[in-house]
């Protein structure tokens, strides 16, 4: 007895891996789905390893993959070898990203107490246009602090 077929449209497919069907057609142009099968009134029909190819994908984005790194990936298991040894790489650059992107945020949240705390003692310094103003008024102190030394100020 052999294993029932599925059959998947594309929005039951984009459903079951928790994506939209737009996304699923976009993997398909970017070359990590290859064309469909087609019904006889030309919808897309995907089966088991198509289901199991956009699980895969999926999860490479939760990882934070980039689709090029994605195809990568692909290109290597579609030879039925496991894409452990180019996903390591992958995965290493990912991190380094991410350690970057925390860098970054914990100087912004440093920035953001250290002014939360000015703010609460109520010794927080003049405005200045760069960071307080609103767009309009630091334009306009800009303009005026190049006429006059005094700047700092929300116009």
């Amino acid at each position: 007895m052999t294993a029932p077929t599925v059959t998947l449209t594309v929005g039951k497919l984009a459903e079951e891996v928790g994506v939209s069907s737009d996304a699923i057609r976009h993997w398909e142009r970017e070359g990590l789905f290859p064309a469909p099968e087609r019904s006889p009134s030309g919808y897309r029909r995907y089966g088991s390893a198509e289901l199991d190819r956009a699980r895969f994908i999926r999860a490479c984005q939760r990882a934070g993959l980039r689709l090029s790194d994605i195809a990568d990936l692909l290109a290597v298991r579609d030879t039925g070898t496991c894409p452990c040894e180019p996903a390591g790489q992958h995965l290493e650059r990912r991190i380094g990203e991410i350690t970057a992107e925390i860098v970054r945020l914990e100087g912004l949240r440093s920035q953001l107490t250290d002014m939360l705390r000015a703010v609460d003692s109520g010794t927080c310094d003049p405005p200045l246009p760069e960071n307080w103003c609103p767009p309009s008024s630091a334009k306009l102190a800009s303009r005026e602090t190049a006429e006059s030394a005094d700047g700092g100020e929300c116009k």
